[in-house]
Parts: C-alpha cells; sequence; structure tokens
C-alpha cells in the first residue's frame, strides 16, 4: 500500500494555495452571517455557488432545503467530504462550522482539480441542522449516504487528534399542564405544572449518583410561566440524555421518561415528552485517520495521542461512522483549554490562525482522499477495519 504519488499530494498543496483567499473568505462571511440548525439558506447559497464550477451540485438534499450535494468524476469508491454549516443560538459560530464548511469543500474542490485522472467519484456533501436537529441522520434515512464508501469532514477544538471518542445522545422535549388559578385567592384551585418540570429537575438530581460516571444528564427550563401571580398552567423543558452508546442511552431516556411521569403524578399535572433523533457513538476509522494524521505532520502540525476517558459531546457524525468507513479528526485552531460552544470559541475561530490551520486541514483530508482513489489495497485495508473494529470507547 502506497497511496498516491508525492506529485499529486504536491499539486493539491498547490491547489489549496491558490483557493486560500477564497477559503478564507468564505469562512469569515459565513462566521459574519451566523445560522441556525436548519435555517442555513445564506450559508448553502454560498456553498453551493463555489461547488458549481467543478462539480454537478444538487440542492435540496434529502428533502432537507439547505442540504446538498456536489459530484465530480463517476464509478467506485465514492469518497465524501462533508460540510457542516449551522451556528449556535446567541453565540454565533461558536463550535467553529464555518472552518469545517470551508475545509470540507476546499478539500473536494482541490482534490477534484489536482487529481482529475484518479478513478472513483469525488462528493461535498452538506449537511446541515447538526447542532440538535440530526441532518445527518435525517440524509441516511433519506439515502443520501447510500453509495458512498468512505466520508470525510474534521472539527476544530483545541488540540489536533486523530480521532475522538463521542458519546451518544437524544434530546427530549418536556411540556407539563397544569390548571392555571390565582396564586394567592385561589391556589387551591390550580395544578402548577412549574412545580411539576421543578419536581423533575430535582429527581434527575437523584439519579446522577445511580447513572454510568461518563453519562449526562442535562437541560433547561424554556417556559416557566407568565406571572408570579398566576398557577402556571404551562412549563417546558429541553433536556439532552447522554451515554458512550445508544443502547446505555435508551435506558436512562426510559428511566428520565418515568421521573418526568412520577412529577407530573405527584402534582395532579399531566406531561408530554418529545423524543428527539438519537445521536450515536462514533466509530473511527483508523486507517483513513492514520493518513490525514501523516499529512497533517507532513505540513509541520503537532498530532497529540487521542485520550479516550470520561464524557464527551455527540454528533451525528456518529450515525455515519456506524455504516460506512469514516473520519471526525479534531484540529487546534485555538489556544489550549479555551472552551466549546463559548464566545471565546466564536472569537477564536474568526482569527487569522484558525484560518490557516483550516487550510492545512484541507490539504490533509485532500490528500488522504488521493491515497484512497490512487491504491485499491490501501482501500480494501479502510473496508476491512469498518468489518472488524468496533465504535471508539474509553476503557
Amino acid at each position: 500500500m502506497s497511496g498516491a504519488s508525492a506529485e499529486i499530494h504536491e499539486r493539491i498543496a498547490e491547489e489549496i494555495g491558490r483557493l486560500s483567499d477564497d477559503l478564507i473568505g468564505l469562512s469569515l462571511d459565513l462566521h459574519a452571517h451566523p445560522e441556525t440548525a436548519m435555517n442555513e439558506k445564506y450559508a448553502a447559497g454560498r456553498l453551493t455557488e463555489m461547488l458549481h464550477r467543478d462539480f454537478t451540485v444538487e440542492e435540496g438534499l434529502g428533502g432537507l432545503p439547505t442540504a446538498f450535494r456536489g459530484t465530480a468524476g463517476s464509478g467506485a469508491p465514492v469518497l465524501a467530504f462533508l460540510c457542516e454549516y449551522d451556528a449556535l443560538p446567541g453565540i454565533g459560530h461558536g463550535c467553529g462550522h464555518n472552518l469545517i464548511a470551508a475545509g470540507g469543500i476546499g478539500a473536494a474542490i482541490a482534490l477534484r482539480r489536482a487529481a482529475p485522472e484518479l478513478p472513483g467519484t469525488v462528493s461535498c456533501i452538506g449537511t446541515p441542522g447538526e447542532e440538535g436537529a440530526g441532518g445527518k441522520v435525517l440524509l441516511l434515512e433519506a439515502g443520501a449516504f447510500d453509495g458512498v464508501d468512505a466520508a470525510l469532514m474534521f472539527h476544530p477544538g483545541d488540540t489536533t487528534m486523530p480521532i475522538r471518542h463521542a458519546t451518544a445522545t437524544r434530546q427530549l422535549v418536556l411540556e407539563f399542564h397544569g390548571v392555571a388559578a390565582h396564586a394567592a385567592a385561589s391556589a387551591q384551585d390550580g395544578r402548577s405544572a412549574l412545580a411539576a418540570v421543578i419536581q423533575f429537575f430535582t429527581g434527575v438530581d437523584a439519579l446522577r449518583q445511580f447513572v454510568p460516571e461518563s453519562s449526562r444528564l442535562h437541560g433547561i427550563i424554556t417556559h416557566g410561566g407568565e406571572a408570579p401571580n398566576v398557577v402556571p398552567a404551562y412549563t417546558r423543558a429541553e433536556f439532552m440524555v447522554r451515554a458512550l452508546t445508544g443502547d446505555v442511552v435508551d435506558d436512562l431516556v426510559g428511566r428520565v421518561e418515568a421521573i418526568a411521569a412520577a412529577a407530573a403524578a405527584a402534582t395532579g399535572t399531566t406531561v408530554q415528552i418529545s423524543r428527539g433523533l438519537g445521536y450515536s457513538e462514533r466509530k473511527n476509522n483508523h486507517v483513513i485517520a492514520g493518513l490525514v494524521a501523516g499529512h497533517l505532520r507532513r505540513q509541520g502540525v503537532r498530532v497529540e495521542q487521542p485520550v479516550l476517558r470520561g464524557g464527551t459531546g455527540s454528533s451525528d457524525i456518529g450515525n455515519v461512522s456506524l455504516v460506512l468507513p469514516t473520519v471526525h479528526p479534531y484540529l487546534q485552531v485555538m489556544d489550549s483549554g479555551t472552551p466549546t460552544h463559548s464566545l471565546a470559541m466564536t472569537e477564536a475561530v474568526a482569527r487569522p490562525r484558525a484560518q490557516q490551520a483550516m487550510l492545512r486541514m484541507a490539504t490533509a483530508l485532500a490528500c488522504a482522499g488521493a491515497d484512497l482513489l490512487a491504491d485499491p489495497e490501501l482501500f480494501d485495508a479502510v473496508r476491512a477495519e469498518f468489518a472488524t473494529r468496533g465504535p471508539d470507547l474509553p476503557a
């Protein structure tokens, strides 16, 4: 197994160099126009506009208005570079999806332009709504990943790592319904939905001692009532249940829902529970991850060994990774210790340091893609590992 030639790798680096101003401009433009999950009309338009120069583009992929797929070449194998471009409510691109989008599209374009002679198909798939809406889950269900042989993307962070484990998760929306009454004159006629949701959170706190250490139970009250002198007839909470595997999540979801039912019964209210899409644990393909890491090191990037320990975040890339060989390496774009999903990260991912790191990752992803297209034996090793290795879990 040898991968693509050094000449192809050099041509890819040159293409990224030629694209650099456009990619940085794209990243900063998306950063300046943050859009929340499934509302990414501006971002999808900017990305598809850039893809149209080299790819046949399908918009509204899988019935999702802001999803898309660009395709170039033909036949197998089919490589898909994935883009995310949704932002977080209130803090904008505090997860760095502006960099993911620019780097993913840059890798796809650079590979196609630098090595059109390689066999197979290069694809760029725009996956909206990673922040809770499960765009990749919906695209999987719609068949958008059918026929894809490998998926490649990356995520910004405070450390560069070829792999990382991730927790499975499911989001719950809980709506408690009571009876309104004057909180002083006729409180006995009321049934407090606020008391119910408070009892629910108290019950979950009691549960925490009896769940695996790596599990996470967390949420917010999004509606707590209308006025302090009215017994609240309606409250609403959003909650997330995380664990190392989907099976454990399913078990914990049942226990959390039982607490909600008990809280409703204790307060004379009723509860309506809506389950969101389930995000799966992650199964990293170590063969492809090793290729990406090697191409990062070739550019002078320090790549650290992953620490598979404790609870982590979740992403719908996990669902894709259980279906086909997938990589989701992490790229340092900010100082170590900078928290994700924070205003500090929002600021960091717009700085020159982050843009230059994104260009290096785009180069590494494209070079890894070239290796896979150029060497059938290498792709055989990828498929063999996928067939035999399970998800990455902490020891």
